[in-house]
Order: C-alpha cells, then structure tokens, then sequence
C-alpha cells in the first residue's frame, strides 16, 4: 500500500520505513549526550571545586569576595567568616558562600 504525500507526487511506502523512523530518537539522545558532556558535567564540576575551596577557608587566608572586597580572614564560624580589610583594622562579617576565591593561602603568606 502507498500513501502519496500531497503536493509532491512523491509515494512513500510505510512498510519500507526501516531507519528512518529512529534517526529523530538518535538525534535527541546525542543532544541529550552533549548538553550533559558539554554543559552539566563541566558545571557540576566547578560547583563542587568552589564549595571545596569555601570549606577549605583558615585563619589568615586572604580572599576576594563576589562584591570585590578583599581582606585577611581573622575568625571563621559555621556559614559565616569575619575578615579585616584594612591596616586600621575593619571588620566585616560575610557567609562563605559571598568569597569568589582565596589569593593567598595562610600556610604560603608565611
């Protein structure tokens, strides 16, 4: 049995459908394949980088936060961080979660 596919004069047998018919399946499991390869894998990595670095933080760390602030850590508490900014001693309290990244190490400023 043939269908003829309108406007085209074209007949298109179904029976004879053969690979045709998974190539829209194989398409979506490799963008599926390289939307994990290329976007989530590589995200998921840096996350755990990051959170590693934050709970890593000692006293005498210096570090930069995601506003730009730099300083010295002076405490560290369970979420939160006291760091002291200046040479007249300012102190600001932020979360670990607000420090971008840690310039020096304490161990490598001595």
């Amino acid at each position: 049995m043939y269908y003829f596919l309108e406007g085209t004069g074209a007949a298109v047998d179904p029976a004879a459908g053969g690979v045709g018919g998974f190539m829209p399946l194989i398409m979506i499991v490799a963008m599926i394949a390289i939307f994990y390869f290329f976007m989530y894998r590589p995200q998921k990595k840096q996350e755990k980088e990051t959170n590693n670095m934050r709970n890593n933080l000692t006293v005498g760390d210096e570090i930069t936060t995601i506003g730009g602030i730099i300083g010295k850590i002076v405490s560290i508490k369970d979420e939160t961080v006291v760091i002291e900014t200046t040479g007249s001693s300012t102190k600001i309290r932020i979360l670990k979660s607000a420090v971008r990244n840690v310039d020096v190490h304490a161990e490598d400023a001595d």
